[in-house]
C-alpha cells in the first residue's frame, strides 16, 4: 500500500482500490439476483388492417362511454352508474353475442374509472376490449 517516490526515500500512501472494485461488483450481481420480477399489464393487440375479403366482425357494437365519476353510457341508452353496469352488460351479453366491447372517455377523466370499465367487462365474460381514441 505504499510505495517509494523518487530517490529521497520517503514513502507515499496510495489507496489499493482492487478491494472497492470486488465489494462493488458482487453489489451489482446481488441486486441484479434479487431485482423484483417486472409488472405485467393487459396483453395489447396492435390493430391490422383488415383484407378485401375480411367482413367487419362487429355488426352492432357494444360502445360504453364513461362519462363523469361513476355514470357510463352504452351505446346512446340513457347513463347509468358504474355499479349497475355490470347487470346491464351481463343482460346485454347474454341477449346478444358480444365478443368485444369499445370504450371510450371524456378528456378529462381519470383513467382508473376506465380500468374499472374494462375489469368490470371482463369479469362478466367479454374477453376483447378495445380502447377508443379521439
Amino acid at each position: 500500500m505504499a510505495m517509494l517516490v523518487g530517490g529521497n526515500g520517503r514513502l507515499k500512501a496510495e489507496m489499493n482500490v482492487t478491494p472497492m472494485i470486488d465489494v462493488l461488483l458482487v453489489l451489482i450481481i446481488i441486486f441484479m439476483v434479487i431485482l423484483p420480477t417486472q409488472s405485467e399489464g393487459l396483453k395489447a393487440v396492435i390493430p391490422q388492417p383488415p383484407t378485401p375479403e375480411q367482413k367487419p366482425s362487429f355488426a352492432n357494437p357494444l360502445v360504453v362511454t364513461v362519462i363523469g365519476d361513476s355514470m357510463v353510457q352504452l351505446n346512446q341508452e340513457a347513463p347509468v352508474s358504474i355499479a349497475d353496469l355490470d347487470q346491464r352488460l351481463r343482460a346485454l351479453y347474454k341477449s346478444a353475442a358480444h365478443h368485444a366491447i369499445f370504450v371510450r372517455a371524456e378528456n378529462d377523466l381519470n383513467f382508473e374509472r376506465v380500468v374499472e370499465v374494462i375489469d368490470i367487462a371482463r369479469g362478466v365474460g367479454i374477453e376483447k376490449v378495445a380502447l377508443m381514441t379521439q
